[in-house]
């Protein structure tokens, strides 16, 4: 049995991003974090799953496309790693059909730096890194 949420453990377990075209989104992805997604699914759902160990704390992820994923700007907001430094992504995004919502913003120097996206569905998406 895993731990119960608290300070030694992840609050995200798994999460998923809606698309409406799962090749584009995907296409869109690997484009901006230079990474190689993994196609799974079943069904109606297709999914484009983010590089994952699944070990010493990581957390998964995938794109998903499905009837009950529907794209959007609104509702919560995600972070995705983007270390070293998240300028390095967003200098992919307007090339990869998204567009940036908000710039490299410092945090404060302990909790680095975060951006904002809009995402080739139309998902605005966030980013962290520590540079």
């Amino acid at each position: 049995m895993g731990k119960k949420m608290g300070k030694d453990t992840n609050a995200v377990n798994w999460f998923e991003i809606p698309a409406a075209d799962i090749k584009r989104a995907t296409k869109f992805y690997e484009t901006i974090f230079e990474v190689a997604l993994i196609q799974g699914g079943g069904g109606d759902m297709k999914m484009a799953m983010f590089p994952s160990g699944g070990e010493g704390g990581t957390v998964g992820g995938s794109l998903t496309q499905s009837k009950m994923h529907v794209p959007g700007g609104t509702g919560s907001s995600l972070y995705l790693n983007a270390n070293p430094d998240l300028q390095l992504v967003l200098d992919r995004i307007d090339k990869a059909g998204g567009k940036i919502m908000m710039p490299k913003t410092l945090i404060d120097k302990q909790g680095g730096y975060m951006a904002f996206f809009k995402d080739s569905e139309g998902n605005t998406v966030g980013l962290h890194s520590n540079e």
